[in-house]
């Protein structure tokens, strides 16, 4: 169903049973899956391609991006599928200097308010609550949640299955399921309650309630890994946590010492 007060260019894409709601505005070379809903005054404008089985409420935005070296380059935007994008969300597509993508994946929550910035990557099943803002560039892994109030700078890296407290200033890469919080982020320990839920095996997640030990145990980081005993290495949460540390040896880790 398209309401009569939506506008949108001829050159757009709407799949099957797509819903466009009251003064929703789509552009020209935006795509959109079949059985997403666009609720009512849903702005989006550029080379974006958003999947299927979406919701979209009122007053989102997805324009060009909050970057100042932005000259109209075309740079696109890729969402998923079956994803919940709340009231006022903005999310902006990619720019040249990084790469011209922003991605976003399936299954996601974005609560009221909060935005995805140019150049970010967003894993599936990703739950961003109220008033949180990504810097661009920043790469959020699978089923990370992000509490609301929270701020994430720019290039920062969020790993798999972490847990990140309200209000906090997330300026530190977090390791994959690690729990972090603090007005300037901080290693709390580990999101062992989501692993179990997740029904990983109690030898992995011992494990790597152990080696968090031993690469925490001082602030020398990679030469506490390099002391690992090589028992962990088998342990595929605990080569995620390593492979995630030496990936980019340039960023700084968030510890327990942040």
């Amino acid at each position: 169903m398209i309401h009569k007060t939506a506008i949108i260019d001829s050159k757009a894409k709407l799949g099957k049973n797509v819903q466009v709601g009251p003064y929703c505005v789509i552009g020209p070379n935006v795509e959109i899956g079949e059985n997403t809903i666009l609720q009512s005054h849903v702005n989006i404008s550029g080379n974006i391609k958003i999947g299927k089985g979406n919701k979209i409420y009122p007053f989102v935005s997805m324009n060009d991006p909050q970057d100042l070296k932005y000259n109209g380059e075309p740079t696109n935007l890729i969402i998923g599928d079956n994803n919940k994008i709340r009231e006022y969300v903005t999310i902006n597509p990619g720019t040249v200097g990084g790469g011209g993508k922003t991605l976003i994946g399936n299954n996601c929550l974005f609560m009221i308010s909060s935005h995805i910035a140019h150049d970010c990557y967003v894993g599936n099943n990703v739950i961003i609550a109220n008033n949180v803002p990504l810097g661009g560039h920043a790469i959020i892994e699978d089923n990370v949640v992000i509490g609301g109030n929270s701020a994430v700078q720019q290039f920062t890296r969020i790993g798999k299955m972490a847990m990140i407290g309200g209000m906090t200033g997330v300026l530190h890469d977090v390791i994959p399921y690690g729990l972090s919080t603090g007005n300037r982020n901080s290693l709390q320990g580990l999101n062992l309650i989501g692993l179990r839920r997740a029904k990983f095996e109690n030898k992995d997640i011992l494990g790597l309630s152990e080696a968090y030990k031993e690469i925490f145990s001082t602030k020398n980081i990679n030469e506490n890994i390099s002391k690992l005993n090589g028992s962990f290495q088998e342990n595929p949460l605990v080569k995620n946590v390593i492979d995630f540390i030496t990936k980019d040896k340039k960023r700084s880790i968030c510890t327990p010492f942040s």
